[in-house]
Protein backbone atom coordinates (compact mmCIF):
# COMPACT_ATOMS: atom_id res chain seq x y z
CA UNK A 1 0.00 0.00 0.00
CA UNK A 2 1.25 3.68 -1.03
CA UNK A 3 0.10 7.02 0.45
CA UNK A 4 0.09 9.93 -1.92
CA UNK A 5 0.55 13.50 -0.83
CA UNK A 6 1.36 16.93 -2.17
CA UNK A 7 4.64 17.79 -1.71
CA UNK A 8 3.31 21.18 -0.89
CA UNK A 9 1.46 20.16 1.92
CA UNK A 10 4.83 19.48 4.10
CA UNK A 11 6.85 22.53 4.98
CA UNK A 12 10.07 22.45 7.27
CA UNK A 13 8.39 23.96 10.04
CA UNK A 14 4.97 21.89 9.93
CA UNK A 15 5.38 17.88 9.72
CA UNK A 16 1.92 16.55 8.40
CA UNK A 17 0.29 13.52 9.77
CA UNK A 18 -1.96 11.46 7.09
CA UNK A 19 -4.00 9.20 8.54
CA UNK A 20 -4.38 5.67 6.75
CA UNK A 21 -7.32 3.19 6.69
CA UNK A 22 -6.92 0.30 8.49
CA UNK A 23 -3.52 1.17 10.29
CA UNK A 24 -2.32 3.90 12.32
CA UNK A 25 -1.35 7.43 11.38
CA UNK A 26 2.14 8.74 9.84
CA UNK A 27 4.09 11.33 9.54
CA UNK A 28 5.79 12.87 6.83
CA UNK A 29 8.57 15.54 7.21
CA UNK A 30 10.76 18.49 4.67
CA UNK A 31 14.47 18.54 6.41
CA UNK A 32 17.31 19.28 4.63
CA UNK A 33 15.88 19.72 1.25
CA UNK A 34 14.54 16.07 1.66
CA UNK A 35 11.09 14.21 2.50
CA UNK A 36 10.89 11.41 5.28
CA UNK A 37 8.07 9.27 7.13
CA UNK A 38 7.50 7.62 10.56
CA UNK A 39 5.14 6.26 12.32
CA UNK A 40 2.90 9.35 14.13
CA UNK A 41 2.63 7.57 16.87
CA UNK A 42 5.73 8.23 19.67
CA UNK A 43 6.68 4.85 20.97
CA UNK A 44 6.61 6.20 24.66
CA UNK A 45 2.87 7.04 24.48
CA UNK A 46 0.12 8.39 22.88
CA UNK A 47 1.75 11.43 21.25
CA UNK A 48 1.30 12.33 17.95
CA UNK A 49 5.00 13.23 16.26
CA UNK A 50 3.68 15.69 13.82
CA UNK A 51 2.88 17.67 16.68
CA UNK A 52 5.97 18.00 17.87
CA UNK A 53 9.11 20.41 17.19
CA UNK A 54 11.27 19.13 14.30
CA UNK A 55 14.78 20.38 14.66
CA UNK A 56 16.88 19.53 11.45
CA UNK A 57 16.43 15.31 11.83
CA UNK A 58 15.27 15.00 15.35
CA UNK A 59 12.06 14.99 16.08
CA UNK A 60 10.72 15.96 19.54
CA UNK A 61 7.76 13.75 21.28
CA UNK A 62 5.74 16.95 22.35
CA UNK A 63 4.51 15.04 25.22
CA UNK A 64 7.78 13.88 27.07
CA UNK A 65 10.40 15.76 24.92
CA UNK A 66 12.12 12.36 23.81
CA UNK A 67 13.68 12.68 20.33
CA UNK A 68 13.70 10.68 17.36
CA UNK A 69 16.05 10.69 14.23
CA UNK A 70 13.56 11.10 11.33
CA UNK A 71 15.73 9.19 8.70
CA UNK A 72 16.27 6.26 10.91
CA UNK A 73 13.43 6.20 13.58
CA UNK A 74 16.16 5.86 16.15
CA UNK A 75 15.21 6.89 19.74
CA UNK A 76 17.78 9.70 20.85
CA UNK A 77 17.36 8.98 24.53
CA UNK A 78 15.40 9.00 27.56
CA UNK A 79 12.56 8.39 28.09
CA UNK A 80 12.26 7.18 24.66
CA UNK A 81 13.87 3.86 24.21
CA UNK A 82 12.33 2.44 21.78
CA UNK A 83 12.79 3.22 17.62
CA UNK A 84 9.71 4.47 15.65
CA UNK A 85 8.94 2.69 12.24
CA UNK A 86 10.53 4.35 8.99
CA UNK A 87 9.34 4.48 5.29
CA UNK A 88 10.49 5.04 2.22
CA UNK A 89 9.87 8.42 0.41
CA UNK A 90 9.90 9.31 -3.43
CA UNK A 91 8.58 12.06 -4.89
CA UNK A 92 7.33 12.65 -8.21
CA UNK A 93 7.07 15.80 -9.84
CA UNK A 94 4.79 17.21 -6.70
CA UNK A 95 3.40 14.26 -5.35
CA UNK A 96 4.97 12.63 -2.50
CA UNK A 97 5.15 8.47 -2.63
CA UNK A 98 4.98 7.01 0.37
CA UNK A 99 5.76 3.11 0.29
CA UNK A 100 3.78 1.40 3.89
CA UNK A 101 4.82 -2.16 2.35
Amino acid sequence: MDIVVKATEVSEDEPKQVCVPGRGPIAIYFAEGAYYATDDTCTHGEASLAEGQLDGFKIECPFHAGFFDIRTGEALGYPVTENVRTYPVTLHGDTLIIQLD
